[in-house]
């Protein structure tokens, strides 16, 4: 039977291939089959201290995106199309095999284009909690199809300004469909909990990555998220690692690190903001010691 795909925002309604071959490319934004294409499954200490925990996350990186972003660090997936093909049944099984090695949830990273085998995949109940990682670029109808399947979201909020959006992603609507993406999960999952070893055990948090020259978004993603939640309702983490990847190159306004100065004001908008909920990253984050290697690890 025909799977026509409107998973994503992009709504291009293809006809999804069931599988890629080699140095085929398939029609649809993120030209992804249905059959999973995984990079790597392993434990991953980088995520959110509430997530990485002390064994850490077991991230599963799938190839593909539904966005542009031209600074993206994991290009060589996100856009290149490195990785693995995999069954749904396989998909479960990497999920046993990180479990065994003791990780504390399930992480999967980008799943949107895989949405079909990934519900497959998780038909029945894991015992650790399942984490939907992606950027934010979300259909409310992708997102209940999740319901009772994902305990912890783990969205981007990356821009409330189209024209940026647009230019690095090229994603004019971005803002307005993540946010309404972003409030569907809080409805969907309801306030974060955390265990007695401060671990996630379900829950939103919100993650923003800063610009450079972009703090005037900066400052709207942290006025959104403290006008539109409470405290104790959503996890915010503000994130310093940005470093020039991808086509940043091309983006001259772009192509370099943040600053000390830059950093600190947004630190200190969100420290005034009232946001207490949440996480700040230390200046050595900002490092490609810290981009995963797409090796097939664990495939």
């Amino acid at each position: 039977m025909e799977y026509i795909c409107n998973d994503c925002p992009r709504q291009c309604g293809v006809v999804r291939a069931e599988v890629r071959q080699e140095g085929q490319v398939l029609p649809g934004f993120c030209h992804s089959p249905l059959q999973p294409v995984v990079a790597r499954a392993a434990l991953h200490e980088w995520e959110e201290p509430c997530i990485s925990g002390s064994r850490g996350s077991g991230a599963v990186f799938f190839t593909g995106c539904n966005l542009r972003c031209c600074f993206c660090q994991n290009t060589t997936i996100s856009m290149g199309g490195t990785g693995v093909p995999i069954t749904a049944a396989r998909l479960r099984d990497i999920y046993g095999e990180l479990i065994e090695k003791g990780a504390h949830n399930i992480n999967l990273v980008t799943p949107t284009p895989y949405k079909k085998a990934i519900l497959e995949s998780l038909a029945e109940p894991l015992t650790v909690p399942v984490v939907y990682n992606c950027g934010g670029y979300e259909t409310t109808a992708t997102i209940d199809a999740f319901k009772g399947k994902v305990q912890i979201y783990l969205p981007d909020l990356k821009y409330l300004d189209p024209a940026l959006a647009k230019r690095y992603s090229a994603a004019e609507d971005y803002p307005q469909v993540a946010a309404e993406a972003i409030l569907h999960m809080y409805d969907q999952i309801g306030p974060y909990e955390l265990d007695d070893d401060g671990l996630l055990q379900k829950g939103v948090v919100i993650r923003h990555l800063i610009l450079p020259g972009c703090l005037d978004n900066t400052k709207a993603v942290i006025d959104w998220v403290r006008d539109h939640f409470d405290d104790g309702q959503v996890l915010f983490s503000l994130m310093r690692q940005y470093v020039p990847c991808g086509r940043a190159a091309d983006y001259p306004e772009i192509n370099r690190r943040l600053t000390d100065e830059e950093y600190d004001e947004a630190e200190q908008y969100l420290f005034d903001s009232g946001i207490e909920d949440g996480f700040v990253q230390e200046k050595d984050s900002a490092s490609e010691a810290f981009i995963p290697a797409f090796d097939g690890t664990g495939v």
